[in-house]
Parts: structure tokens; sequence; C-alpha cells
């Protein structure tokens, strides 16, 4: 298993928007491989002291926190995916996202462990 993790800050009043870039979005995730996208929106987000997830965009004022992830089967399976994914024209006829993408954070992760399913 293999984990791509998004923090994503979408202004509120495009949170349709971006569930419907999102959907669309993970259908064609799909057709590569993925396995699973959780897209989730802000419900209790602290303020940290240091640093806290709206820190870390950048968030203004009227954005709401998306927190996603994807998981794939494998590191190799989702390089792979990626490679391809950038030379299909659909990735360019998707649209501009609903939200500042210079200022969302990815990153990529090989679990370490795991409870509450079976492993894929």
């Amino acid at each position: 298993m293999y984990v791509c993790g998004l923090v994503i800050p979408v202004p509120e009043g495009r949170m349709d928007a971006y569930r419907q870039w999102a959907e669309n979005g993970a259908q064609f995730f799909r057709e590569y491989g993925c396995l699973e996208i959780v897209e989730c929106c802000e419900d209790f987000i602290p303020e940290g002291q240091q640093t806290d997830f709206r820190k870390a965009v950048a968030a203004q004022e009227g954005e709401k926190i998306v927190f996603t992830w994807q998981v794939w089967p494998d590191k190799a399976s989702f390089q792979a995916a990626e490679e391809r994914m950038h030379h299909d024209p659909r990735m360019d006829s998707a649209g501009e996202p609903p939200f500042d993408a210079k200022r969302l954070i990815l990153g990529c992760f090989e679990p370490i462990a795991q409870m509450g399913r079976t492993p894929c």
C-alpha cells in the first residue's frame, strides 16, 4: 500500500465546485489504479502555537481546509500512473482547480503500521 495525501485551502463558496472537481478526479484516478480516495472537509482544526493545518497552507479568511488521501497498491503503481496520467489529454481538460493550487501540500507515504482494515 502507498498513500498520497493533500491538505488544500478551499474557499467556502467554492466547496460545491471542489466536490464536483474531486468526484471527476476520483473517476480518473480509479482508471489508473487508485484503490481508494477519501475527501474530508474541516470540522475541527485547533489553532496551534507554532503550526497547524491552517498555517501550513496559509489559509485565508473564508477558506475551509480539505484533507484528502489516495490509496495506491504500491509506490511503483503510483509512479507509473503519475507518468501515464500526465500524458493523458484529459488532464488538460479537467479545468482549473477551485482553489489556489500553489498553497496545497502534497506528500506520499509508506505505511509503517495499520489497524482496522485488511492490508491491500
